[in-house]
C-alpha cells in the first residue's frame, strides 16, 4: 500500500492540519457536517457563523468537536454588534483558526492570539493585506474574480503574486481552485496553501440537497455572473431564471420582495430591530454601501438559504465560483483531497525536473 502524498508549509505548520488545502467558510454550506469531514481529510475547515445565532454557533462548534478531534476554524463577520461575543466561544471551545470576512478589529486579534487561535482574515487588496498584518494577523486569504459569492474584479493570477511581494505573511490563494494543478500553481506563486469554496460545496459531504448538486454539474464555464443587484455588492453566483430577473429589474420591483426576506431574516435570526440596525451602521461604515445597498444586503442570507438549504432555485441564488464549469463529480472530502494533494506532489515533481543548471559559456 503505497504511502499517502504530504506537503508541509508554512499553513499546515501554522494550524496543525496535514495537508494545505482549506476549505472556505460558505453561509448555509459550511456546516458542522462538512466542516468536520473537511478535518477528517487532513485539511482545514472552516464553519460559516454569519447565518447562525450566538446558540446556534455553540451548538455547531460543540458538534464539530464530538465528530473530529482535528484543528478547524470559525469564519466570523467583523462588524457583526456580537462579534466579541462569537470571540469569547472561539476562546471557550479552543477552535484553533478565526477566519473573517472583513478585516477584525486589532483588539480582536489580540484577544484570540492571546488564547492561541490563529487568526486569517480574507482580503481582496493589497492594501487591505498590509492593515491586518500591521494588526497582528497570522496569515491573509485573498481572493480573487474567479471565486464564488463577494468577489473583487482582480484575477487570482494578479492578487495572488502581488499580495505575497507585499506582505511577510502566509498567504493562501482563493478563486480558481479546484484540483492538484491549481494547488502546485499556488505555491509556485508563493502561496502556502488554497481555499476553495465551491469544489467543497460538490462533494458527498456537503450538505446542499443533491438536486441542487447536480444542477451545479449542469453548468459549463459561462455558468456564473457578477451582480450587484443581489445585494448592491459584486456577488457572483449561478445564471439561474431567478438571478436573470434580478439582472432585469428595477429597484422599485424589488423592493418589496427585499423587505419581506428581511422580515423572515429578523425572525429566523431572533434578533431585535436595535440589534439589525447596529449591524446596519456597523456594515456600513466597514463597506461604503448606501442604505439602499445595506437593505439588499440584509436580503442576501434568506436569497441564499432559499437557493442552498430548501432548493428552491426559482426564488434563491446559488453563489459559485467559475470553477463550476469544469468540476463533474461529487467526491467525498477525503477523496478530493487525496486526490488533490497527490496530483499537486506529482506536479511539482514533474516541474522541478525540468529545471537545469545553467551552463558556463
Amino acid at each position: 500500500m503505497s504511502t499517502p502524498a504530504r506537503i508541509s508549509t508554512p499553513l499546515t505548520e501554522l494550524t496543525g492540519v496535514e495537508h494545505p488545502i482549506v476549505q472556505t467558510g460558505m453561509g448555509w454550506v459550511a456546516g458542522p457536517r462538512l466542516v468536520s469531514a473537511t478535518a477528517e481529510a487532513g485539511a482545514l475547515g472552516i464553519l460559516a457563523s454569519a447565518t447562525m445565532t450566538l446558540p446556534q454557533l455553540e451548538a455547531a462548534i460543540v458538534e464539530v468537536k464530538s465528530r473530529t478531534d482535528r484543528p478547524f476554524g470559525v469564519n466570523l463577520r467583523a462588524d457583526a454588534a456580537d462579534a466579541g461575543a462569537r470571540v469569547d466561544l472561539l476562546v471557550k471551545y479552543g477552535v484553533k483558526v478565526a477566519s473573517f470576512a472583513l478585516a477584525p478589529r486589532p483588539e480582536l486579534i489580540a484577544r484570540l492570539k492571546e488564547h492561541g487561535a490563529v487568526v486569517i482574515p480574507s482580503i481582496g487588496s493589497v492594501r487591505h493585506a498590509q492593515k491586518v498584518a500591521s494588526w497582528g494577523a497570522d496569515a491573509v486569504m485573498i481572493q480573487g474574480g474567479e471565486g464564488g459569492g463577494h468577489t473583487g474584479a482582480t484575477p487570482t493570477s494578479i492578487l495572488l503574486p502581488s499580495v505575497v511581494s507585499a506582505v511577510d505573511l502566509p498567504v493562501i490563494a482563493a478563486g480558481g481552485f479546484y484540483d492538484g494543478r491549481g494547488l502546485a500553481a499556488a505555491l509556485a506563486y508563493g502561496a502556502v496553501g488554497i481555499g476553495m469554496g465551491t469544489r467543497f460545496l460538490l462533494t458527498r459531504d456537503s450538505a446542499v440537497p443533491e438536486e441542487i448538486k447536480q444542477r451545479y454539474l449542469g453548468f459549463g464555464l459561462d455558468g456564473t455572473v457578477v451582480t450587484a443587484k443581489a445585494d448592491g455588492m459584486p456577488h457572483r453566483l449561478l445564471r439561474t431564471e431567478f438571478v436573470a430577473s434580478l439582472e432585469e429589474s428595477g429597484r422599485l420591483r424589488r423592493m418589496l420582495p427585499t423587505l419581506r426576506r428581511t422580515l423572515r431574516f429578523k425572525e429566523m435570526s431572533g434578533q431585535s430591530w436595535a440589534g439589525l440596525l447596529r449591524d446596519g451602521v456597523a456594515m456600513k461604515r466597514s463597506s461604503g454601501r448606501s442604505w439602499n445597498q445595506m437593505m439588499l444586503a440584509a436580503n442576501t442570507p434568506m436569497l441564499l438559504k432559499a437557493g442552498l438549504v430548501d432548493g428552491d432555485t426559482s426564488a434563491g441564488m446559488l453563489a459559485s465560483g467559475q470553477v463550476v464549469g469544469v468540476i463533474d463529480d461529487l467526491p467525498s472530502c477525503a477523496e478530493l483531497v487525496d486526490r488533490i494533494v497527490a496530483e499537486a506532489a506529482e506536479r511539482l515533481r514533474a516541474a522541478a525536473g525540468t529545471v537545469r543548471a545553467g551552463q558556463a559559456a
